[in-house]
């Protein structure tokens, strides 16, 4: 594996299996963070090749005073927040998942993990955990995703998303206690 300084020369001479381990090492990531902000399958694929577009492109300009991987986590979620806005202009914004409620992974039945009442209470949650996540305003929802999902340090959120760190902080604590609260009237009841 090379390490970020040997990969962004390479990529900025053209190297085609620079490019392949770039895509190898970043999509799965960047894919989550796509798809934190949009919650469509699809759009997110779609996006993450727009952002390895993007990067093939403009690699030469990359100077190197962030990380790479910041560098492609703002491409990421520009790329995402521009394409709620071109979405919410049309009126056309709505949630068709890919995956459909009887899919999944599920255990494989004779295991321990095989129950299925507990499937079904996870299945329930996880369904709820997304519809919450969803109602979140954007900005609360794109920290807690860099953070929770994709194990963001603070100071990574804030140079990604060029804010200040306690910025980071308020609305990770905001979309955390407003899931919390969400989850824990919807579930218990009160």
């Amino acid at each position: 594996m090379w390490d970020e300084n040997k990969l962004v020369l390479h990529l900025k001479q053209g190297d085609e299996e620079a490019f392949r381990l770039l895509i190898q090492q970043y999509r799965e990531k960047l894919y989550n963070i796509a798809y934190g902000i949009t919650l469509d399958s699809e759009d997110s694929l779609d996006i993450v090749q727009d952002v390895f577009l993007k990067v093939h492109q403009n690699i030469r300009r990359f100077r190197g005073k962030s990380k790479l991987s910041t560098w492609l986590h703002r491409i990421t979620v520009n790329q995402s927040l521009n394409w709620k806005r071109r979405w919410k202009r049309r009126f056309r914004w709505h949630h068709r998942p890919l995956v459909t409620e009887d899919s999944g992974d599920y255990p494989e039945l004779g295991t321990n993990e095989y129950y299925p009442e507990k499937l079904y209470q996870n299945k329930e949650f996880e369904k709820a955990f997304r519809e919450k996540l969803r109602e979140l305003p954007e900005d609360a929802r794109t920290v807690f995703v860099l953070k929770e999902i994709e194990g963001l340090s603070y100071e990574e959120i804030a140079k990604t998303l060029k804010l200040k760190r306690g910025t980071v902080s308020s609305r990770l604590f905001y979309a955390r206690q407003k899931l919390k609260e969400s989850l824990e009237h919807d579930l218990l009841g009160d």
